[in-house]
């Protein structure tokens, strides 16, 4: 008995310091202990909980790394209803609502101005101290309560400190991503092929969706709270209680300030207009209330909106220049992108002298023409883009611009397909950029791991070393030390980086290969269900889209790689090289045969095991994952919240429905 009464405290003593640490590093910047050491009180706390579930905590900050469960969203109505702000672009608009505020007999108020962060906004409840449930803002009237995607956001007190906060209330506030995260995942998104996020509220609002907490945790999530409501809260003062909430825990900005006066509101919107470009995330403007709750209650709410807050907007950062000519780039997978080459002009802080034209639609779109007076912007884009034409001034002889046929690198008639935005090069194989890109994807971090820089494939490539991936593995030392920049140690750490990625595993190598659409995650689905390369050269359409996740158009661009002669060469002398091009045998070793031949589809949420580990059963028993429902499936394995339609179309077709129970039962689990 002492032994789990000592586990029961060392587990506690261990969830109370991480939630300490994560309060010093995530809210306060001021961490104590180093990441290794915090690493190593985090395993010891998940080694515990595993051995002792009897001690589970939904609340326990193991669990911030997410659940690689799928689950459907529970729709929460809230407690009070979440309303806009009005908006106004003028000082003058902030008159009027004071004005209207003075209208209604109110007098020795105060405000409260805080920044208004650009992300989403969140209602958190707590009760007893311990976070309850986190909704999105939804329609107003109720939300999308996305609990275990919040508790991966380390910022956001999963328990609270002290012991004087009530004990149930709300807390609203906005989650964002900051900048060096964003552009981080936008490195990535390129990196894998997806098209990547036009501005950090919109990675923001895209995560939140994700219903696979494991992918939220990998993302850098940050969380400001900024409004409580409920029953006895500490004070009156909006202000007041802002300060108590910083004490039990929550990360409140730093740049909240009371103001007495319209004048110190507009010193507050002047001094940000210019100082947000310092800061490492995106706000688009002030919000301006009312500070006692008293009084807001007092003024009330109009249909939309509350009359004691409104939100003051700084326009979006533009500037106006010339736009000299128009560049096509062409990307790794061949997409064209036209390129606005511009007098240089001052915008947020930074030179700019090229902008994104995005594609031949948006030039359409703006009528842009050469020698044109453009308007620039940066908003929350991290690259420029043209967003208008100064009409007025344009050259009389202007003529329209004419969207390039044929390849900038190539020449090699372009192709548009239907439904795509873009126009590509199809000359994968002889296109210069196209196979740079392929080769600087193929050694990346996240793939093969080969330490190449872009200008040393830039090289390689133009001195007839290497024109494709497979190249790389015939390199020696003494053709590289014959190259500028290189000596003997440099030949040397290339070559043992090149044999190093021999033993990268077999879904890295596939993702490393490039196949459009195929992503990392994709990569690891379609490497663990067919196990081998060989095998998915061999798989047709229906194989392919029985994959979980794997739609039409990813099914469509393997069966096309698979059928050009070039890359089944490519693949053949890295096969001779000798990557990894099956799944080692450990980790697809059978546990038996009970489910050969049956084709398995699960649905809902698992209490015992998450839906990955029961398709890894599936298949070391023999059976087969598919992701959607035929005459061929053999069983649903339906778990909690298991989607209706799955069902009806299961009984229609008279397959087996069977509990998370009965499957384990059946393969003697």
């Amino acid at each position: 008995m002492d032994l789990f009464s000592n586990t029961e405290h060392r587990i506690k003593q261990l969830r109370k310091a991480l939630n300490e640490h994560n309060y010093k590093y995530y809210v306060l910047n001021k961490p104590s202990i180093s990441d290794f050491e915090y690493d190593q009180l985090m395993q010891e706390l998940i080694n515990l909980e595993s051995a002792h579930p009897e001690y589970a905590d939904p609340n326990s900050p193991s669990l911030r790394i997410g659940d690689d469960r799928t689950r459907e969203f529970e729709q929460v109505v809230h407690k009070y209803p979440v309303l806009s702000l009005s908006n106004t672009y003028s000082k003058e608009e902030i008159i009027e609502f004071e004005n209207r505020i003075k209208k209604t007999g109110l007098s020795n108020y105060e405000y409260v101005c805080e920044l208004k962060y650009d992300g989403a906004s969140i209602s958190l409840t707590y009760e007893n101290g311990k976070l309850l449930q986190a909704v999105t803002r939804g329609d107003g009237v109720s939300g999308d309560n996305i609990i275990a995607n919040v508790k991966t956001i380390k910022s956001i007190p999963l328990e609270l400190t002290g012991e004087d906060y009530p004990l149930l209330f709300e807390i609203r506030g906005e989650i964002f991503i900051p900048h060096a995260g964003f552009e981080q995942m936008n490195r990535e998104r390129e990196e894998t092929g997806e098209v990547p996020f036009a501005n950090p509220r919109n990675a923001a609002s895209g995560t939140l969706k994700i219903q696979n907490s494991s992918l939220v945790a990998k993302r850098k999530l940050d969380c400001f709270l900024y409004y409580l409501l409920g029953q006895n809260l500490p004070s009156d003062s909006h202000y007041e209680n802002l300060k108590k909430a910083k004490e039990w825990g929550f990360k409140i900005s730093e740049h909240v300030k009371k103001c007495i006066t319209l004048d110190d509101v507009f010193k507050f919107i002047d001094y940000w207009e210019d100082s947000r470009k310092t800061l490492p995330y995106d706000i688009d403007g002030i919000v301006i209330k009312i500070d006692s709750y008293e009084q807001q209650n007092s003024l009330g709410f109009t249909a939309k909106s509350p009359r004691w807050a409104i939100a003051f907007k700084y326009k979006a950062e533009q500037a106006v220049t010339r736009l000299l000519s128009i560049d096509y780039q062409v990307g790794r997978t061949g997409a064209i992108t036209p390129v606005a080459n511009l007098e240089p002009v001052i915008l947020a802080g930074t030179t700019v002298k090229r902008a994104s034209l995005h594609n031949a639609d948006q030039i359409i779109l703006l009528d842009v023409r050469i020698n044109d007076i453009v308007y620039i912007e940066k908003g929350g884009e991290i690259i420029p883009k043209v967003v208008g034409v100064e009409k007025s001034k344009r050259d009389a002889g202007s003529k329209t611009v004419k969207y390039i046929e044929y390849c900038p690198e190539c020449g090699t008639k372009l192709v548009r397909k239907e439904g795509e935005a873009k126009h590509y090069c199809p000359n994968e194989d002889g296109c210069p950029p196209q196979i740079k890109g392929k080769i600087e994807h193929f050694v990346s971090r996240r793939a093969m791991d080969i330490g190449l820089a872009e200008a040393t494939i830039s090289q390689l490539y133009e001195s007839g070393l290497v024109k494709n991936i497979a190249d790389l593995y015939s390199l020696t030392k003494d053709q590289l030390i014959n190259l500028e920049r290189f000596a003997d140690k440099s030949a040397e750490n290339l070559i043992a980086s090149i044999n190093d990625s021999k033993d990268v595993p077999f879904d890295r190598v596939l993702y490393a290969l490039g196949i459009r659409y195929a992503g990392e995650t994709v990569a690891k689905k379609i490497a663990t269900h067919f196990g081998s390369l060989y095998k998915l050269a061999e798989a047709n359409f229906n194989d392919l889209i029985d994959v979980e996740e794997i739609g039409d158009k990813i099914a469509e661009s393997i069966i096309y790689y698979f059928n050009n002669e070039k890359n089944i060469t490519i693949i053949k002398r890295l096969k001779e090289a000798g990557l990894q091009l099956n799944i080692k045998k450990e980790s697809t070793e059978r546990l038996s045969d009970i489910l050969e031949g049956k084709s398995i589809i699960i649905s809902g949420v698992f209490r015992k095991y998450s839906r990955d580990e029961i398709k890894k059963l599936i298949e070391k028993n023999g059976g087969k994952n598919v992701s959607s429902i035929s005459a061929r499936t053999d069983f649903l394995i339906a778990g909690e919240k298991t989607g209706p339609s799955k069902l009806e179309k299961a009984q229609k077709l008279n397959i087996k429905i069977i509990s998370e129970d009965e499957f384990l039962d059946m393969i003697n689990v």
